[in-house]
């Protein structure tokens, strides 16, 4: 498990390589031992070593590495840093907003959110309305200014902002494959 994965990399730079290929180096490890793996990784990127780290794991994609390739069937589809790649999926950032107060107040909101320019699409959710926006965090002041126009309080914000895992599976294909 853990333990030879990380011996591997230890005999791995014993000869001190300006190049270090590591392929899916936390597969199958406990997650005591792949934290420990991400964090020698993360250090050697650091030190001015290159590291080729071939990944399932998104998020370690994100974590590590400062240029990310997408492969498909044998084929490099994609190539950038982590945000080249999502500015070019060209998603929207999703806000949610938790409010306080009376349905018709949060309906007459909705109306005035959907009239920002930078407004994709406003959706209900548990307690308040979802927006999709280009701006992202960007949105929150004025939505919030608008809430408390319509005697609304604001309890509670999320952002989701397009990840690694979206523009994969945008460039890759949502379907399961053999």
């Amino acid at each position: 498990g853990g333990m030879k994965r990380r011996a591997n990399i230890a005999v791995g730079l014993l000869h001190e390589p300006r190049l270090l290929i590591l392929d899916e180096p936390t597969v199958g490890v406990d997650p005591q031992s792949r934290n420990s793996i991400l964090e020698a990784v993360a250090e050697l990127g650091g030190s001015g070593m290159a590291v080729l780290y071939t990944t399932h794991y998104m998020e370690e994609a994100e974590r590590l590495c400062d240029r990310i390739g997408i492969i498909d069937q044998g084929r490099l589809i994609a190539e950038g840093s982590r945000d080249e790649l999502v500015q070019g999926l060209g998603e929207k950032a999703t806000v949610s907003f938790r409010v306080a107060g009376g349905r018709e107040d949060i309906e007459a909101w909705r109306v005035d959110l959907q009239r920002l320019p930078e407004v994709n699409a406003v959706n209900d959710v548990e307690s308040g309305l979802s927006v999709v926006t280009a701006s992202g965090p960007g949105l929150i002041a004025p939505a919030v200014q608008s809430a408390q126009a319509h005697r609304l309080e604001v309890t509670g914000v999320d952002v989701v902002q397009p990840d690694l895992e979206a523009v994969f599976l945008n460039l890759t294909g949502k379907a399961l494959r053999d």
